[in-house]
């Protein structure tokens, strides 16, 4: 047996006293959550469909100078196939038949109604209203006469509803107005660069209709498998729902087409040196995109936070030098977007190798080429804790951007 570990959410957690790793599936073919304790859960490197478990054992060994007992890695192996976190069979099986149900089912339901926020529209509307009646934002003036983006966080409400509430009031023109819209949101789990689905996104207010005839064409050019191999984290991916909340309660209610996309890790463009537009497959989809707005008012919108630095996410405990330090990071950033100067928002993320996880890279990204020349006026920062200690944070900034001479309100 050679297992292959799933691609899982993996993250360091600690219960009493104690370091572990956390293992749960992102597209919830798994109920089961488990924990794995250090340093058995360097194993898990192994787990890429290679190494048998003497493997395992022998490459351990040799790599950390210790033993670890051979039974210990057989129980280990056994739940993670108990708990259908490796790739088998059975489990490809029941991703299929998940697959199946998910586009059988009349829209894409709300994953985190009723947890994240109300499921019920009368109180939701009313929580969103308490953030944007606090917010002292103003509603700017748009001009249509190119599309209008706007960078919204993809954080909790509960943590970043300070900024939610900022940046869509001040694009509540934008939102009320549009015609159509492109979802561009962080893929947290998928390798691949672009996900799609042809399913309709609902939220407590309704439904918002896909664009499918748009899916379709941006499917052409990326290829029907690469672009739907990973259509099943549609399902329980938050970045698109959280702001598609947002879009529908600025409307009213009152349905818009949109254009869903999760957009993947741009790591390998950081480490070759390439711009990602220089990837036929980004190039692409962009000119899709671009195409697809032409002769109607197009609102994209980036779903991506910023920085996700401190021992939450792997990192060394925050002080106050590495806040400043963070905090100038975070300015460089914002005053690229603010300038619509993609190369330099890039070169920014690239001269320190994401250091600080900058999550919305792709979709920033790529909301400022479809956008071209652009202006983006600041609504809202945040620093949210990460962790009970308050060592580790996520940083989350709201931008609206517009070709418009008309001087936005910062």
């Amino acid at each position: 047996m050679h297992p292959k570990l799933r691609s899982l959410d993996i993250r360091p957690i600690t219960q009493e006293n104690h370091p572990y790793i956390l293992l749960r599936d992102p597209l919830q073919i798994s109920e089961h959550q488990l924990l794995v304790p250090q340093p058995l859960a360097a194993v898990l490197a192994y787990c890429d469909g290679h190494h048998a478990i003497d493997a395992m054992l022998t490459k351990f060994e040799a790599r950390y100078r210790m033993t670890l007992p051979a039974d210990a890695v057989v129980h280990l192996i056994a739940a993670l196939d108990d708990a259908s976190m490796l790739e088998t069979e059975r489990v490809a099986k029941r991703c299929v038949e998940a697959m199946d149900r998910y586009r059988r089912a009349p829209c894409r339901p709300p994953a985190l109604a009723g947890s994240g926020y109300p499921d019920d529209r009368t109180a939701l509307w009313r929580l969103l209203q308490e953030y944007l009646e606090s917010s002292d934002q103003v509603e700017a003036p748009i001009d249509w006469s190119h599309p209008v983006g706007v960078l919204s966080p993809h954080i909790d409400y509960l943590r970043g509803g300070k900024v939610y509430a900022d940046v869509w009031k001040h694009a509540a023109q934008a939102a009320r107005e549009a015609e159509q819209v492109i979802l561009l949101g962080t893929d947290h789990y998928g390798a691949e660069l672009f996900t799609l689905t042809r399913q309709c996104y609902a939220t407590p207010y309704g439904v918002l209709p896909t664009d499918t005839a748009m899916i379709d064409r941006l499917a052409s050019v990326l290829g029907e498998q690469e672009a739907f191999a990973g259509e099943l984290r549609h399902r329980s991916e938050h970045s698109l729902e959280v702001v598609a909340v947002w879009l529908h309660h600025m409307r009213a209610g009152v349905p818009v087409p949109v254009v869903p996309i999760l957009t993947g890790s741009f790591h390998s463009f950081l480490v070759s040196g390439d711009m990602p537009d220089a990837d036929p497959r980004v190039a692409a989809a962009l000119a899709v995109l671009t195409e697809g707005t032409a002769g109607r008012r197009t609102l994209i919108i980036a779903s991506g936070d910023l920085a996700h630095v401190g021992p939450a996410f792997g990192g060394a405990p925050l002080n106050s030098a590495t806040r400043r330090a963070l905090r100038a990071a975070d300015e460089e950033l914002i005053a690229a977007m603010r300038d619509g100067d993609t190369s330099a928002f890039f070169a920014s993320i690239r001269r320190v190798r994401n250091r600080n996880n900058v999550c919305g890279t792709a979709p920033i990204y790529l909301m400022l080429r479809l956008l071209g020349e652009s202006r983006g006026s600041q609504a809202g920062y945040a620093v949210c804790p990460a962790d009970d200690e308050d060592t580790s944070v996520v940083t989350v900034t709201g931008m609206l951007f517009s070709e418009s001479t008309v001087t936005l309100r910062n």
